[in-house]
């Protein structure tokens, strides 16, 4: 039996609900929302983090085939950059909740702030996507999903190397973006270069 939570509030459709690439310098940060029955059984599930990428891939069929519903939603970098990432993380899983074809009754939030969605009720959960089920498929989904568009991202742009770091802030991204500059999909708001390293 998983060692996930299958609900907060007994006999209440919720819907969990994560997102991905909030901390990366290119590409959109994708939010999912997913609503599970309460008896649902997806061998391995768990926060997304925490898995291969062999794994979540796997998971993520699983997830939405047993799903009772489920909506993956992104949020452009231009307007990452004219709201901030937090409010466009926000702004991710409110068009995933409007995207269910299911209204859910109540909804589990990773992390410790959110906007509330009109007319749901909501809870956030610091480290939910280690604690609920419908948490952390939200966060395979979000993931995955994610993951796929910068695969197809890199195909435009090979330079940066997306199809490796997604979009993260490692060595490689910010060594492309010295030498080459940036591109569409880049999040100008955020601190692009590592500070110079003073002898």
């Amino acid at each position: 039996m998983s060692r996930l939570a299958a609900y907060l509030l007994k006999d209440t459709l919720e819907a969990g609900c994560d997102e991905a690439g909030r901390g990366c310098l290119a590409g959109p940060v994708v939010a999912a929302a997913v609503i599970l029955p309460p008896r649902a059984h997806i061998p391995g599930l768990d926060d997304s983090k925490k898995l291969t990428h062999e794994k979540r891939e796997i998971l993520r069929p699983l997830i939405e085939q047993r799903a009772l519903a489920w909506a993956v939603a992104a949020v452009s970098p231009q307007e990452i950059d004219a709201i901030n990432i937090l409010q466009a993380s926000f702004r991710a899983m409110h068009l995933a909740i409007a995207a269910l074809t299911t209204t859910p009754e109540n909804l589990l939030i990773d992390g410790n702030r959110f906007v509330t969605y009109p007319g749901i009720p909501h809870s956030c959960q610091i480290k939910g996507d280690g604690r609920f089920r419908s948490i952390a498929a939200a966060s395979v989904l979000a993931k995955t999903h994610r993951d796929a568009l910068m695969g197809k991202l890199h195909l435009e742009h090979p330079e940066y190397n997306w199809a490796v770091n997604k979009g993260y802030p490692t060595v490689d991204h910010r060594a492309a973006i010295a030498r080459v500059g940036t591109c569409a999909h880049h999040r100008l708001s955020f601190k692009l270069l590592a500070e110079p390293v003073l002898f």
